[in-house]
């Protein structure tokens, strides 16, 4: 049972899908999840801008 080719076999490629047509549900649902993420990256870069939240953090001693 040798063959010439060695390793592993490659998978066969998945055909490409098709595009969707979407009704006017589908299409303000996707509308909606685009404009909540735009601002939820809003507030992260509003958020990282002001720096730590909480303090100092964890305080080290300077002992070893």
């Amino acid at each position: 049972m040798s063959s010439k080719q060695g390793g592993k076999a490659k998978p066969l490629k998945k055909p490409k899908s098709d595009k969707k047509d979407y009704d006017e549900v589908d299409m303000a649902n996707i509308q909606k999840k685009k404009e909540e993420e735009k601002a939820l990256k809003e507030l992260k870069a509003k958020a990282s801008q002001k720096g730590s939240f909480g303090g100092s953090g964890l305080k080290k001693s300077g002992k070893k």
